[in-house]
């Protein structure tokens, strides 16, 4: 399928590797289906780029790579999106980033409102952790220097 984006122009994704969100992404009505777009020159972010909306595009990254003790309780995904019996391996998890003036050291990251990508069904939903012990803006560059070629397990 190919489609426009503000960001990266006219890009043309195989229709197996987009990513239906049938339960939608909280605050962005009607946009439905979306890409993970991985570039080595921006690794270890990725996009998530909407394909129903050519200017909607979430900068997203694994949150194992800046916080190895988080932790990520996926039952009420599983349960919701009725994903009882996949395999947990088949599971990513990926965190919404956001970028603000002061520069790059002062990047976070919301630990409360993960997106779960089951890649073996091409699904997603995103979750939102009530009573967490996270924060929608947890400082990626706090515990160490971020790598850039990670693992994406679930219950790590």
């Amino acid at each position: 399928m190919k489609f426009n984006t503000r960001k990266f122009g006219e890009i043309d994704i195989p229709d197996d590797k987009i990513i239906a969100m049938p339960l939608g992404l909280p605050g962005f009505q009607g946009k439905n289906r979306f890409v993970l777009l991985e570039r080595k020159e921006t690794r270890p972010f990725c996009w998530y780029q909407s394909v129903d909306d050519p200017n909607l595009a979430l900068v997203i990254m694994n949150p194992f790579l800046f916080n190895a003790d988080y932790s990520v309780d996926i039952e009420p995904a599983l349960k919701e999106m009725a994903w009882k019996g996949d395999a947990l391996e088949k599971m990513a998890v990926y965190v919404v980033l956001t970028f603000h003036d002061e520069g790059p050291y002062r990047i976070t990251a919301n630990l409360i409102g993960p997106i779960i990508i089951n890649t073996l069904k091409c699904e997603a939903v995103q979750l939102v952790i009530h009573d967490s012990p996270y924060s929608h803006q947890h400082p990626v560059m706090e515990h160490q220097k971020v790598t850039s070629h990670p693992e994406n397990a679930v219950g790590r």
